[in-house]
């Protein structure tokens, strides 16, 4: 407890603070003099309303809501095992008059057929009643379900195909198909990709790293749905820095091919390869180790490992002279081409269905599918090329090329070829911008 300052008692309050006092206290009274003021003011002279309340009922106008909002579009597709209720649940219809029409009506039985992942689109109230219902059949003609005076009815629109072009882009990292993948390119693109170089291009051997491809390709869509992918209409690829180009030509509505922007033909009258893609898991050799009969001795073939039950295909036009079973080939079809080669496909798990002795097949013709019948250790595909009945290395042995544009043709095909060039110019500078 603090003690006070004795000195300070009794002590006179000095004449100076007297004043301020003073001059404090007057400085007030005209504030206090207007609050009363105020105060005093009568509530009449403000012409405030008094406290009686009017209550007035006021009618509000009618909103006209449009049915058409409550309205919905639902998309889905077809799965494995729908049925017509299945699919209807989905797409929230609960419309019991829709379904009886849609399972018993003759009119519409492409629905009840269609393919697993068929697009099906429906326009339903907020209750779930089908308004309409849209879809794309086998032809890729439009049917359309409409719902008009309590019934439904139905009607089929021609297909409206439009095709458009797209590009893509990439370069090697590992292998062919990872760099596809990587830029987006379809499955059947690099596929087709693949075959129009294999007759240059050993994609199993040559590739490198920072091999690069461009590829200008066709996609048509019926009614504005993606129908199915078209063909390449033009290609480069650019491997241990040669370039190599390939231009479609249509020469008539039944005939077209593609070919260099000088005219010849990209294709060979061999492919390199009888499978799209795989490993070569033993090469031509004239000594090797023979993995069964334990024992050196020439391996005259390329030996392809894929999975069993991959396609193999005939590798140029020809006549089959052999199909059937045959020693350590296992199944074996022999095709003779232009009287002067053979080809060889063995280790076959069957063969094509209806394959015949004396028939014609054409290049890129499905023939038989990989096994492991014969002297084989696992699946895979011994294939042989042979030359006036001797054999060579398929992989690198020089193929003849196939025959060039005719002469009459060349006049249409160079303003063609001129524009597709100018694309692929055009592209590859700006992918190398892009680069640098």
């Amino acid at each position: 407890m603090l003690t006070q300052n004795p000195s300070s008692q009794g002590r006179k309050m000095p004449e100076n603070k007297k004043k301020l006092r003073w001059f404090v206290a007057l400085s007030t009274l005209p504030l206090l003099g207007v609050v009363t003021a105020f105060g005093l003011v009568p509530q009449s002279d403000f012409d405030l309303a008094s406290n009686k309340v009017d209550i007035e009922n006021i009618a509000l106008p009618k909103v006209s809501v449009d049915k058409t909002v409550a309205d919905y579009w639902r998309n889905e597709r077809v799965q494995r095992g729908d049925t017509v209720d299945e699919l209807l649940r989905r797409l929230s219809i609960e419309d019991p008059a829709a379904g009886d029409y849609l399972r018993k009506s003759a009119e519409v039985a492409s629905f009840r057929k269609l393919p697993v992942g068929t697009e099906v689109q429906a326009e339903t109230t907020a209750t779930g009643g089908l308004i309409a219902l849209r879809y794309l059949d086998k032809d890729s003609a439009q049917t359309l379900i409409n719902k008009q005076g309590g019934e439904f009815q139905t009607k089929t629109l021609p297909a409206q195909l439009e095709t458009r072009l797209f590009v893509r882009t990439g370069t090697i990292k590992t292998n062919l198909y990872a760099a596809t993948d990587a830029a987006g390119l379809p499955d059947a693109a690099a596929n087709q990709l693949s075959d129009l170089f294999s007759g240059d291009i050993d994609f199993h051997h040559d590739l490198r790293k920072g091999d690069r491809f461009t590829v200008v390709y066709e996609m048509t869509y019926s009614n504005g749905a993606l129908l199915h992918m078209g063909r390449i209409q033009a290609a480069e690829f650019i491997n241990q820095d040669h370039t190599y180009r390939a231009l479609y030509f249509q020469k008539d509505a039944q005939h077209g091919d593609y070919y260099t922007p000088e005219g010849k033909s990209v294709h060979k009258a061999f492919l390199r390869s009888p499978i799209a893609y795989s490993r070569v898991s033993s090469s031509f050799s004239l000594s090797r180790f023979h993995p069964i009969l334990k024992k050196w001795r020439s391996h005259k073939g390329t030996d392809f490992a894929a999975p069993m039950g991959t396609k193999v295909k005939v590798t140029a036009d020809g006549i089959v002279a052999v199909v059937g079973r045959q020693g350590g080939y296992g199944n074996v079809i022999m095709v003779n081409h232009q009287g002067r080669y053979t080809t060889v496909y063995g280790h076959l798990s069957r063969f094509a269905k209806g394959l015949h002795k004396g028939q014609h097949v054409a290049q890129g013709e499905v023939i038989g599918y990989v096994g492991m019948t014969g002297l084989a250790t696992g699946p895979h595909l011994h294939y042989e090329f042979r030359e006036n009945g001797q054999q060579k290395d398929a992989l690198r042995v020089a193929l003849p090329d196939a025959k060039p544009i005719d002469s009459a043709d060349l006049a249409a095909f160079q303003p063609v070829a001129n524009d597709l060039v100018a694309r692929l110019d055009l592209l590859r500078n700006t992918n190398l911008a892009q680069l640098d």
